[in-house]
């Protein structure tokens, strides 16, 4: 998929319906919520016909699967703006390419895109995103990364949104204590990738950790490690009441299984990109994930109930039968519905230009998350938004429509709230 995907209106109308404001007259228009076309400034990537989004996708590496889900997202949310209309008068257009999850593609990459988009809709993954964060705010190209490490917070370029690993991390240890699986003085271990993901993971379980007298057992590994036998070994060997994760969905099997086999069945607790539905389809994977893990998520899994949620299932199922669909479906369009606000706030401010999308990004204070995510608030580029986290369970019941159950829909704890970021004021 190394090439510009134009999207074209043509998914259902019932799809589009959920998709509000979005055709603008003029901008004297007061009927139109998605300001007006006239007099508006821009410069790349937006002409006065359309609106030109990048897309940096994993297609080919270690999270393939989150970044096939992203993209779908992505482009279904593209195909329900444009059947209503636009977004100021202008059809979203997405520029599609695959960095395989690796800095080194994703820098020439972003070197060409930058030539031809306004923005992106998004950027997959850390390491991506540690390589080109110096560039994105110096060309002042507002990106949503992939990448919901707080760290990389603070700059109004950079817009994550949903809950941020040590958010997620936090919301759900803070779970695992309320249903008794775990309690203050317990010694927990956490696995995670030796990256910016896997750090925030932890730096949310030890924040939790601190404020309840939990000894945290680290456990760093590679992305590219499928084998944590040996990890699981020495988590047992210390005694761990939990485990918490941050790595890849093959880590994750791993995890699991050996939890299992090796007799030690205590709680798995994962960050959102740690679990999905395609690890299912190993019997023994299956069976070792719905008896003890749980995952703390930003946004709600694919196949969560509510309106615009069961018309996203729906026409994914209809247009993309070939993949299996997981929670960045969903993600993927809850990137779209930020990009639509911005783009409907710099549209009113008359400034569509790059500088004029980063500025219109500070002035949003509530995006509705339609019951993907909570309200968000993009007016703090140092605060996340939302704090609260959808905690789910692996269930192979559900494999081909997402692979997980909702235990508790839009949770948000009493330590995630009092939780500072690293650049929060």
């Amino acid at each position: 998929m190394n090439k510009r995907v134009q999207i074209l209106c043509g998914l259902s109308a019932a799809l589009a319906l959920t998709v509000t404001g979005c055709s603008n007259k003029a901008k004297d228009d007061t009927s139109s919520s998605g300001g007006g076309s006239g007099s508006v400034k821009t410069d790349v990537g937006i002409t006065d016909k359309e609106i030109l989004l990048g897309v940096q996708s994993d297609l080919s590496g270690v999270f393939k699967s989150i970044g096939l889900g992203l993209t779908h997202g992505n482009e279904m949310w593209a195909n329900a703006v444009n059947s209503s209309g636009g977004v100021c008068g202008r059809q979203i257009k997405l520029d599609i390419q695959d960095n395989g999850y690796k800095a080194d593609n994703a820098v020439p990459l972003y070197e060409t895109q930058k030539t031809k988009v306004a923005g992106f809709v998004q950027l997959i993954g850390s390491p991506v995103l540690a390589a080109l964060k110096t560039k994105i705010v110096q060309d002042q190209i507002l990106t949503i990364p992939a990448a919901q490490a707080s760290s990389n917070m603070g700059e109004a370029a950079v817009l994550l949104i949903g809950a941020t690993y040590d958010v997620e991390m936090v919301n759900g240890l803070a779970w695992l204590q309320e249903q008794g699986k775990l309690a203050d003085g317990d010694k927990i271990g956490h696995i995670y990738i030796d990256s910016e993901y896997g750090q925030n993971g932890l730096l949310g379980s030890k924040a939790y950790a601190k404020d309840h007298k939990i000894q945290v057992v680290e456990a760093p590994v590679a992305a590219s490690d499928t084998d944590l036998t040996a990890t699981i070994t020495k988590m047992k060997s210390e005694g761990v009441k939990a485990i918490a994760l941050t790595v890849t969905p093959a880590g994750t099997a791993s995890a699991a299984v050996q939890n299992v086999a090796q007799g030690l069945n205590v709680p798995l607790l994962g960050n959102d990109p740690t679990f999905s539905a395609e690890i299912l389809k190993d019997q023994t994977v299956a069976n070792a994930v719905s008896k003890n893990m749980y995952v703390s998520a930003g946004t709600a899994a694919f196949g969560a109930k509510g309106e615009l949620l069961d018309k996203i299932k729906d026409e994914y199922l209809k247009k993309y039968p070939q993949d299996t669909p997981n929670y960045a479906v969903n993600a993927g369009y809850l990137e779209g519905l930020v990009w639509q606000e911005v783009l409907k706030q710099a549209c009113s401010d008359g400034d569509m230009t790059r500088a004029g999308l980063v500025k219109a990004r500070t002035k949003v204070t509530n995006v509705n998350g339609q019951g993907i995510s909570g309200n968000l608030d993009l007016s703090d580029p140092g605060n996340p938004t939302p704090r609260s986290t959808f905690i789910e369970q692996p269930d192979p019941a559900t494999a081909a429509q997402g692979g997980l159950k909702v235990l508790k829909d839009a949770y948000e704890s009493k330590a995630a709230k009092d939780y500072k970021a690293p650049h929060q004021k």
